[in-house]
């Protein structure tokens, strides 16, 4: 940790297989035709309206809680980490990527590992809450990574690109909206 593009590929849901196929295509097309082609591998991405009630990231979710008054559920211990990326910094990557020409995979996260546990606190700091959300904890569901950080020194070195926006900075947008 944190993990770079290198790394090897082993996924352990169907979704991360599907973007792992997804890339494998990408590069099929630069053999073949040679084109350009290069995939952002994105940590968490959470941002304004993404919708807290539906299929949404944890963030968007457990802001609809927070704003409810609503215990969020926590599979497993809490610990678990991850690492969330604004959508502002996302949006960025991909207009840099968009203007580049390297290929192959390249990292787009904040680089740094956060738990869900410290998301509800950075939850609590970011509402300016009194006190911190209690989380109703439910089984580990399988299946599930139990740690995720990403390496973002590609799209530093190669792209220009470093995320701006801290998780706190990002909640306060976010909470600000609802």
């Amino acid at each position: 940790m944190p993990t770079p593009e290198d790394y090897p590929i082993r996924p352990l849901a169907p979704y991360g297989q599907s973007k792992y196929a997804a890339e494998g295509y990408c590069e099929l097309y630069t053999r073949l035709h040679g084109f350009s082609t290069m995939s952002l591998r994105y940590g968490n991405v959470y941002g304004p309206r993404q919708d807290v009630h539906g299929e949404a990231g944890v963030v968007a979710i457990f802001c609809g809680h927070l704003v409810e008054g609503r215990p969020p559920k926590v599979f497993g211990d809490g610990r678990q980490t991850r690492d969330w990326v604004d959508v502002a910094d996302v949006v960025r990557a991909n207009l840099l990527a968009a203007e580049s020409d390297i290929t192959g995979p390249v990292n787009i996260g904040h680089g740094q590992e956060t738990s869900v546990l410290d998301l509800l606190d950075a939850l609590k700091d970011a509402s300016a809450a009194s006190e911190p959300m209690q989380p109703q904890f439910e089984p580990e569901r399988p299946g599930e990574v139990r740690r995720s950080c990403l390496d973002v020194s590609r799209a530093r070195d190669e792209l220009g690109w470093e995320p701006t926006v801290t998780l706190r900075e990002g909640l306060r947008t976010i909470l600000g909206g609802l």
